[in-house]
Parts: C-alpha cells; sequence; structure tokens
C-alpha cells in the first residue's frame, strides 16, 4: 500500500505508528527517498496531528493520505467528522488498518462504524493487490464527490505478500492551489446544516458508483445460465470474502449459494438490498468485525449474521470460524478438525536487557503497596513485575494517576502512593495535556518517562525528541525534560535505570517530593536507548553475568524482575543464566538478595 500511495500521486503522506499500519508510511518514505519523488512523508505526534496535515495539503488540490490504526481513529475522531461536512478538493484517504481478533490492540473496533457516522464512504480491500487497486479508485471517488474515503484493510491483509507488478510514478503533482472559502472551509454552524445537506446528497450518489457495487462471484466455470438463482446468498467483504471463494471451492458448495463480494460496505446500494432480498429466501452476512452491511440489509427474517448469532459477535473471523458459519447457515455436518495441543504458551515478556525491567523493579521497591496506573506500549508488560494496574488507552497513564490521588485525597498515612508510567512516544503523542491538567488542578505522584529513544513497539519510529524526520532531515530536538518543566512540574530528574542503585535514590527522591508539603507531581526520566535499536549505540560496560555458590533456588530474581535470561530449574535447584539471550546488562547481580550472581566486565 504504500508503494500504492506514491502510485496514485499523493503529496503528503502522514501517519503516527501502530500495529498493522506501520509498514504502510516506511515504505512510501523509503520510496520517496529512493526515487526522487517530491512527497513529504511524516511520522507525527499524533493521529489527529497527522489527519489535519494531510488534509490541508487536499485543501490545496493535492492528493494526501493519512495512516493510523483503528484505536488512533479514536484520536482523529474530531477532524474525521468536520472534514466530512467541508469536504476536499484533492483525493484524500484515510487509511485505518484494523485488528480484528484483536492481536497488538487495546479494543477489534470496526473502522467501518466511524465511516458510517461521520457519513463517508469506506473500501474494504481481500487482499493486497485489492488494496493498491482500491487506492486510485478511491482516489478518483474523493475527487469526483470531494469527499474524504477510507480505505480499511485489516490485519490478514497488511501483513500478507503478494507478488504485483510495478507502476510508474507520476513525476508532475501540478501546483498547489488553495482557492479561498469560508463559508465552505471556515463554516459556522449556520453553515454547516447545509453542508451537512450537501453531504447526505454526495452519499446516495456514492452508494450508485457502479465500480463499487457488489458483485456476485462467479465459481472457478463462470456462471450459470440464467435460470433461478440459489435460494441461500452470502454477502462478505474483506479478508472474510476471501476466506469465503475457496471455501465454496473446498467445500463444492458453488450450487448452493449465490456469493456476492462487497468492495464498499458503506454505503450499501439500496437496489442491491432490493436485489439480494428479493432473489433469495436467506442471507448469510460475513464481515468484521461488526454488522455493518448487516445492519444496512436490515431484514429479521431473512438476513443472518453477527446480530443474530449466525456468527460470532466478537473476534476474528479465521477460516475455520467462516466455515463454521457456513455450515451452520447451509445445515451442513460440523466440520471434524484435529484438536489443537493444549499446551500454553510463555506469556509475552520484556526483552532481556530491557531498560524497563529495572525501572519497574525500582519502582515497585520504591512506591511499595502504590497504585501503578499504566499506558501503551511495550512498556505495558510492567503488568508481568506487579507494576501496572491499569491500562486504558495512550495518554491515561497520567489522568488516572490525578483521578487516583483526588480519590483517595484526605486519607492521610491510609493514602496509597501513586507511581504512573508512560514512555517517551506516547508522552509525546498525549500525555502532555494530561499532565498540564495534573498539575493544574493539585494533583501529586510520581510519573516515570519510560524514555527509550524511540517508539519501540512498533518498529523504532523516530520520537519528537529525535532530531530528525523521517527522511533523516536534521530538526530541533524536544527536550523531554525542559518540556516536563514547562508544564509546571519542579521536580524533574533524569537517570538511568541500569544503575539501579542511583535509579532507586531518585525514586525516593520523588516520592519525597510528592509527600512534601510545598512538593506536588514528580517526574523521573528513565533515559537508556532500548536494546532493539540498532541504530543506536548502548552507553556503559557490558558484563558476563555467573551463578555462584550462593544461589539457593529461591526463584526471586524469576518471579520479581522475570528476564528470559534467567532460567529457573525448581526450588533448592541454583538458576542458570541463558549466554543467547543475556545483553549481559548486569541489572540482575542487584536484584539477587543473596548475593548469589557475580558480573565480569567482558572485555570483547
Amino acid at each position: 500500500m504504500g508503494r500504492g500511495l506514491l502510485e496514485i500521486g499523493c503529496t503528503v503522506v502522514t501517519s503516527y505508528p501502530g500495529t498493522p499500519a506501520s509498514e504502510i508510511l516506511r515504505t512510501a518514505a523509503r520510496l520517496a527517498v529512493e526515487e526522487g519523488l517530491h512527497v513529504h512523508a511524516e511520522w507525527s505526534v499524533n493521529e489527529k496531528v497527522a489527519f489535519e496535515t494531510a488534509l490541508a495539503n487536499s485543501y490545496a488540490g493535492r492528493r494526501s493520505a493519512v495512516i493510523m490504526k483503528q484505536v488512533g481513529l479514536n484520536v482523529a475522531a474530531d477532524p474525521l467528522m468536520s472534514a466530512a461536512y467541508t469536504g476536499v478538493k484533492g483525493g484524500f484517504l484515510l487509511v485505518s488498518a484494523d485488528d480484528p481478533g484483536p492481536h497488538s490492540s487495546q479494543t477489534e473496533q470496526d473502522s467501518r462504524c466511524y465511516a458510517m457516522m461521520a457519513k463517508i464512504p469506506v473500501l474494504d480491500p481481500s487482499a493486497p493487490f485489492e488494496a493498491r487497486d482500491m487506492l486510485e479508485r478511491a482516489c478518483e471517488l474523493s475527487e469526483k464527490y470531494e469527499i474524504p474515503v477510507m480505505l480499511r484493510p485489516t490485519t490478514r491483509v497488511c501483513h500478507a505478500r503478494q507478488d504485483l507488478e510495478p507502476r510508474p510514478f507520476p513525476r508532475s503533482p501540478g501546483d498547489p492551489l488553495f482557492e479561498k472559502d469560508p463559508a465552505r472551509w471556515a463554516a459556522t454552524p449556520k453553515f454547516r446544516l447545509q453542508l451537512h445537506r450537501e453531504l447526505n446528497e454526495k452519499l446516495d450518489r456514492v452508494a450508485g458508483e457502479p465500480a463499487l457495487y457488489p458483485r456476485r462471484v462467479p465459481p472457478p466455470g463462470g456462471l450459470p445460465a440464467e435460470g433461478n438463482p440459489p435460494p441461500d446468498a452470502v454477502v462478505a467483504s474483506g479478508v472474510v470474502a476471501a476466506y469465503v471463494t475457496e471455501l465454496l471451492s473446498d467445500l463444492g458448495l458453488w450450487e448452493r449459494v449465490a456469493f456476492y463480494s462487497t468492495p464498499m460496505p458503506y454505503p450499501l446500494s439500496p437496489d442491491f438490498r432490493q436485489e439480494i432480498l428479493s432473489g433469495h429466501e436467506r442471507v448469510l452476512v460475513l464481515e468484521e468485525t461488526d454488522p455493518v452491511i448487516e445492519l444496512q440489509l436490515r431484514n429479521g427474517e431473512k438476513v443472518h449474521g453477527r446480530m443474530t448469532g449466525a456468527v460470532p459477535r466478537a473476534g476474528e473471523l479465521l477460516p475455520e470460524v467462516v466455515e463454521d458459519s457456513i455450515r451452520s447457515f447451509l445445515k451442513l455436518e460440523p466440520a471434524i478438525r484435529p484438536r489443537p495441543s493444549q499446551a500454553g504458551g510463555r506469556r509475552p515478556t520484556l526483552c532481556a536487557g530491557c531498560p524497563h525491567r529495572a525501572a519497574f523493579f525500582a519502582l515497585k521497591k520504591v512506591f511499595s503497596k502504590g497504585i501503578y496506573p499504566g499506558d501503551i506500549g511495550c512498556y505495558t508488560l510492567g503488568l508481568n513485575l506487579g507494576a501496572v494496574d491499569t491500562v486504558l488507552c495512550m495518554g491515561a497513564s497520567i489522568s488516572q494517576a490525578a483521578g487516583f490521588y483526588h480519590a483517595y485525597r484526605g486519607k492521610g498515612e491510609s493514602m496509597p502512593p501513586i507511581a504512573a508510567t508512560i514512555g517517551d512516544s506516547t508522552f509525546f503523542h498525549s500525555g502532555i495535556p494530561a499532565l498540564l491538567n495534573a498539575v493544574t488542578q493539585g494533583a501529586r505522584f510520581a510519573l516515570v518517562v519510560m524514555y527509550n529513544s524511540t517508539t519501540a513497539m512498533t518498529g523504532h519510529q523516530p520520537t519528537p525528541a529525535a532530531g530528525r524526520t523521517l527522511s533523516g532531515e536534521t530538526v530541533p530536538a524536544v527536550s523531554i525534560p525542559e518540556l516536563v518543566r514547562a508544564c509546571g512540574v519542579s521536580f524533574v530528574e533524569e537517570s538511568d535505570p541500569y544503575d539501579l542503585k542511583a535509579f532507586t535514590d531518585v525514586l525516593k527522591r520523588a516520592r519525597r517530593h510528592v509527600k512534601d508539603p510545598a512538593g506536588g507531581v514528580a517526574v523521573v526520566v528513565a533515559k537508556r536507548p532500548c536494546l532493539m535499536d540498532r541504530s543506536r549505540i548502548q552507553p556503559g560496560d557490558r558484563y558476563v553475568v555467573q551463578v555462584n555458590e550462593r544461589c539457593e533456588g529461591c526463584g526471586f530474581c524469576v518471579r520479581h524482575f522475570e528476564c528470559p535470561a534467567l532460567i529457573f530449574h525448581g526450588e533448592d535447584h541454583p538458576i542458570a543464566i541463558d549466554g543467547e539471550l543475556c545483553s549481559g546488562c548486569g541489572v540482575c547481580v542487584h536484584v539477587c538478595p543473596h548475593g548469589a550472581l557475580d558480573a565480569l566486565v567482558r572485555t570483547a
């Protein structure tokens, strides 16, 4: 999709990283540099900013795209709703990658529901080739009706591979031209009503677009000669439509059902609704994740899907789930499959040597029996260490820390300590307003900013502190400590969590500041580069860790530090060090209460 955006002539492409959408902008940016294209590609500070930046380029008559995952669309919902009213000039594509399952998200929400609420068309690709083909179609639709268009690939489409013939890149995008029209671009409520009426009319016309009309998929041998259609029909969109195509062939069901693929699930053509409801006795709707098509068909007797229980109401529609739904719908025998292994897998954990692990260990020690609001990022895995109690959404750790303070305020000595954690990228994304609010509302808690100098969980995209853009251009680096001080915080200290004693001392000072009558919010910046970021040199020595005779096999280091390189062989047996996993950070030496671990400086 990244290449496809350049092939259709997008000149501004923006995003905030989030799986499964992260690779799209990265690909587009790399190709733009390699091909010498006049394209601005940026990792924006959050999805709202990304949306608004790309939208202005569209106002100037140029093709634009903004990319995010489904949870990021919550952040961009404000400009989305308004942009549907004002409309666009140059083609404007909103790529919202959904995560049914979910595999790496707080929710498995369906972006198509946002499209319905905003009243913009949404296209649902079933495979990489279709996603690329839909980009041109979506852009033409956007320019024809001057409306934002959503493209909604899911995890299985975003993470699929397919060989495609490259297409040429346009070299002359044309000059930008912003035509001033305050009644449209700066519309007051009086004009918004008229814009809403015009939006409804646009949507009615979009629904009738022949190229996006649901089509009956022919079986391998082609559609049968004219005659009575099968009484049963299946309607599907997205990657589920690809599953249905394969299953109908595998099960030999092409003559039993008529299958309709729906490239544009919203708005659905009223003619199609009439056609399918009058031409078939029963209709099974297979779609991820919410009943968007099903709601538009809205016929309680004929239409079966998530709303009727014919399809599971939550979870990814894997091929097995689709097969079970089709078999049940057609009253066929259940599928016979081998039973999966009952063995449980190992839970996710922070990487060996991750500086966050050391920070969490010290945090729990200093703020014992506290409340630990957490945030979105790889540091969410502080859950395993008992150092994260809540995870809601980006930036919520700070707001919730303030909320817990106000809940316990006035409890005196019985008030539990409150220590929140947030990553550096997440802090830039949405932590700043929360911190400003906490300070100005008199909250008291400690905040640890897990500053690993990158957006680690989604592929090491640069943050505003990096001092460089996606294309490598040098720009001013934003200092987190200075930014925190500008928010009104008086206690701001930076420390390396690998130096566990010094870091613990900083946390102790932070706790005293929180409790001091003249104190308030205390911020500790736990600064250490991510071990997985190969672009950064790791400061300090590397160690070879050895187990000595004092090890009692108590398992304290494994339970409370949970480094994957520490191997527990059971009580009364000494632990072992996995040399292949050990990063040589040496922090575990300070964790063991018995002094059973020794660290030797690695010489080569």
